[in-house]
């Protein structure tokens, strides 16, 4: 558009034409505050066609937020002329004609020819200007309010710039760190100068580096952090700035890589010495100002040190082996409370009179004892760090020690529950006396150590009608029985024999160097020591026993010879009557014989209808739902009654009948569940106990996944029940046969945890996913602190691998409460139900379902009285 002006001068023209062609907008308004020149540049500003413009006021130009008072501005400096917007560049916000905003820096100019006033306003887009001024005061803030320290050194080395998170992390303010050298700040005795040397080293040589590193605040602490420095570098490649980031690691990364040492050592099973003294050297090693100490204390107040690598082998040793007593303060001073304890001086305590030459020579003044104790209260060592000068812990050594202390807990209590569970591995859980397995052991070690020419003698001794005791008066009185006669036997033995349960009622006696008159004696002593009333808590009980002896070499030269013909012999005792003796001979051959008809009555049972599964409720702890049912065998014969599962299990086995038994239990609990299902019984799951023979056949897994299809359920409606002795004999083919079987969906639960050979690496790699706490623990759970610990440590193990853990034997509301305490899953025993036939039990269910519904409706009925009575009291009409 060419501007066309009337009498103007050359002058004027030049000057209009070079406006023109400016990259500056141009505007120019008249003293009717109309645009009367609109160049190129401020077309592209606004984004308007000069057209658009010229001639119109000046206020189409405006944001709309002032143009209601930018005719007033314009006049009052016409007016008074006092300059305010002539002679000043400001930034403005201009709104294009799009509707987009972009800045510009306005300044204006006044004209006054003939008395007539002329605006022209000059304008710069800014834009990127402000953008960029707006991302650095962004950028300032970021790092102002990030939680890492930062310092930039100039080119002298001295700092110019901390952050708040600088002072919030090191205490130095802006004031402090102005014109000093990082080194001046941050560095402290124990800084390692080699990492100090690899951080200079890579900036120069690389530009940037990145160390952990041990540095101080202000107060002396140390503190460690992750420190990031990077060079910067003018065009002439000259060091301008060094920027240091610093994050503190000292809880993050150095706590984190002790927990994570600790776990693994575990994991591998490593010794507990072993374990505690590698983690008070990575201890020293974070916090090389203290030396550590780590120690036991057993059941009896005994100290047993775990690590102490640093101190003073002869302080080490002489503390070894010391019973804790309240009068006893060094290491220990307070544990007895839980307390922990700082004594600043040694050398002038005199609870440490004893210790502290040693200590003193050794340069230590100082030390801090902190307790270690198990979840159940109980203090089971000491974390203990000591100190070269006369002071207390840092924040650091503070932080260091709370996880330390849990560490050594769970160490510990691990150790103590591996020992526990090795221990039951060995001995029997109520009696104390040796169990099948080590009794075996201790057998054959008799036989292999017998002189040419002795004997050895091996005496099955049994209580007669012992189950008449636990169906009459309960299991607890029947173990305070087993616990009562364990004391006879012990007192009647010779010295040098062994007495071990061999389980249930049944004990076993080895006697070494014996002939059979000695072994005539002691079974008259044994009867007639046993036929005496024994007085229990709240009970007299009248018992007998029956016993069997074979002696060695004469019956057999054998253990399993040893151990079949003792058998025989008890039988034959109570086929005489009972609380009497017999030896085994050849007559016994007929006491076979009828164990051979007691196998064949068990083949028939199993092929025909003998045999019936009953089902035991399994209730969860936390709702008092169902979660499942255990099927046990149960076997009733014509002939011989009902056979208990304690006397044909063990025959099956004997006899190759027990993988038969678990097929069959197999096919009858999945056809029972397919009837529940079609009668619209919700039963969630079935438990079938399986013998360690099922799992050695290859075939079982497809045999389990066609019974399922067959019957028409889901795969994790079955769970079936293992010992830990399945992956003893051919650990290979039982992990991959259980391997499959969970992998087709079924369940896998670990029956009788603990009472066998117990490795936590080994079950963590089953693929099991319930724990079944075995019944023997159960009895003592209300009254031992063993007890209840072993059952604690169980319930750990479960929940530490993310498995269902269920409860068996559970008889008392007692037992119950604590088991739920401890998050145990699921309770099974006497408490809820026995084990019933499918029709009793299918009554049971409806009977608790209808008991359920009626708390419940009494439950509502009660919260909707609370809620009138509320109503009426507050004078309210209840709908």
């Amino acid at each position: 558009m060419t501007l066309v002006l009337v009498n103007e001068s050359d002058t004027a023209r030049s000057l209009l034409a070079g406006i023109e062609q400016a990259t500056i907008a141009v505007v120019m308004i008249n003293a009717d505050n109309n645009v009367i020149h609109f160049n190129a540049a401020a077309e592209n500003l606004w984004g308007y066609d000069r057209r658009e413009v010229l001639g119109h006021n000046v206020n189409v130009l405006v944001p709309a937020g002032i143009r209601p008072h930018h005719d007033t501005y314009i006049a009052r400096d016409r007016k008074t002329k006092d300059g305010r917007i002539v002679g000043q560049s400001r930034e403005v916000k201009i709104e294009r004609k799009d509707g987009s905003e972009v800045w510009g820096s306005l300044s204006i100019s006044r004209v006054e020819v003939n008395g007539e006033v002329t605006y022209m306003g000059f304008v710069r887009d800014v834009t990127e200007d402000v953008k960029r001024r707006e991302q650095v005061a962004l950028l300032g803030l970021v790092v102002d309010k990030t939680n890492r320290a930062i310092y930039v050194a100039c080119s002298d080395a001295k700092i110019c710039y901390v952050n708040d998170a600088f002072t919030d992390m090191l205490g130095y303010t802006w004031a402090d760190a102005a014109g000093c050298q990082p080194e001046e700040l941050l560095v402290g005795p124990y800084t390692s100068p080699t990492t100090l040397k690899q951080l200079y080293h890579q900036i120069q040589t690389g530009g940037s580096a990145e160390q952990e590193l041990l540095v101080y605040d202000k107060s002396g602490n140390e503190v460690w952090v992750l420190a990031a420095l990077s060079a910067i570098h003018d065009d002439d490649g000259h060091l301008k700035y060094l920027v240091s980031m610093m994050t503190d690691i000292t809880e993050s990364k150095q706590l984190q890589s002790l927990q994570s040492y600790m776990l693994e050592a575990l994991a591998d099973e490593q010794p507990l010495r072993k374990v505690m003294d590698n983690l008070c050297r990575k201890v020293e090693k974070i916090a090389p100002d203290v030396v550590c100490s780590l120690t036991q204390i057993d059941s009896a107040g005994m100290l047993h040190r775990l690590g102490a690598p640093s101190l003073p082998k002869t302080h080490a040793k002489a503390m070894d082996g010391v019973i804790i007593t309240h009068d006893f303060k060094s290491e220990t001073c307070g544990l007895l409370n839980g307390e922990a304890v700082l004594v600043e001086d040694i050398a002038s305590d005199p609870s440490w009179q004893s210790y502290s030459a040693v200590i003193v020579a050794a340069g230590l003044t100082a030390c801090w004892i902190n307790p270690i104790r198990a979840k159940d209260g109980r203090v089971i060592g000491t974390f203990t760090f000591y100190y070269r000068e006369k002071r207390g812990p840092s924040r650091w050594h503070r932080s260091i020690v709370q996880a330390c202390v849990h560490l050594g807990a769970l160490a510990i209590e691990r150790e103590e529950a591996r020992n526990e569970i090795s221990r039951l591995a060995y001995f029997d859980a109520l009696t104390g006396l040796p169990n099948r397995t080590h009794m075996r052991q201790l057998m054959e070690n008799a036989i292999a150590a017998c002189p040419a020419g002795k004997n050895v003698a091996v005496m099955f001794v049994d209580l007669d009608h012992f189950k008449d005791v636990n169906d009459t008066l309960g299991h607890a009185v029947g173990d305070e029985l087993l616990i009562a006669a364990t004391r006879r036997l012990q007192a009647t033995i010779r010295p040098g024999d062994v007495l071990s349960r061999e389980g249930g009622d049944e004990f076993i006696v080895l006697m070494p160097n014996c002939t059979s008159d000695d072994a005539a004696s002691v079974a008259g002593r044994i009867t007639d020591v046993l036929s005496q009333p024994i007085q229990l808590a709240n009970d007299k009980v009248s018992v007998t026993a029956s016993a069997g002896i074979s002696m060695y070499p004469d019956n057999a030269r054998d253990l399993d010879g040893l151990l079949k013909y003792a058998d025989s012999a008890m039988y034959k005792s109570k086929q005489a009557g009972r609380s009497t003796y017999r030896f085994f001979s050849s007559e016994m051959d007929r006491a076979s014989d009828e164990r051979l008809a007691l196998s064949t009555a068990l083949r028939a049972a199993i092929s025909g209808e003998g045999l019936s599964l009953h089902y035991q409720p399994q209730i969860r702890a936390r709702n008092g739902s169902l979660y499942g049912v255990e099927a046990l065998a149960r076997w009733h014969d014509p002939v011989l009654g009902d056979v208990p599962p304690s006397r044909f299990i063990p025959l099956a086995e004997e006899c190759g009948l027990i993988e038969q038994i678990g097929i069959w239990s197999l096919r009858e609990a999945c056809r029972q569940m397919a009837e529940w299902r079609k009668a619209g019984l919700n039963v969630p799951s079935v438990s079938v106990n399986l013998s360690p023979i099922n799992f050695e056949n290859a075939e079982l897994p497809a045999l389990v996944s066609a019974l399922i299809a067959e019957n028409g359920l889901s795969p994790a409606r079955l769970m079936l029940e293992v010992t830990e002795s399945v992956v003893m004999s051919n650990h290979a083919i039982a992990i991959e046969t259980m391997n499959k079987i969970r992998a087709a969906g079924i369940g896998l639960s670990m029956d009788d945890f603990g009472t066998g050979y117990s490795s936590l690496n080994r079950l963590a790699q089953l693929p099991v996913r319930e724990l079944k706490i075995d019944r023997s623990f159960m009895r003592n759970i209300e009254s031992e602190a063993g007890a209840l610990a072993i059952a604690t440590a169980v319930v750990r193990v479960g929940q530490s691998l993310n498995m269902t853990v269920v409860a068996e034997g559970v008889e008392t509301e007692g037992q119950s409460q604590i088991l739920t305490e401890l998050g145990c899953d699921v309770i099974q025993g006497f408490l809820y139900s026995p084990a019933l036939r499918a029709p009793d039990f299918e009554a049971w269910l409806a009977a608790r379902h209808a008991e359920r519904w009626m708390a419940l409706v009494a439950e509502c009925r009660d919260v909707r009285a609370q809620i009138v009575a509320e109503a009426e009291a507050a004078d309210t009409t209840v709908a």
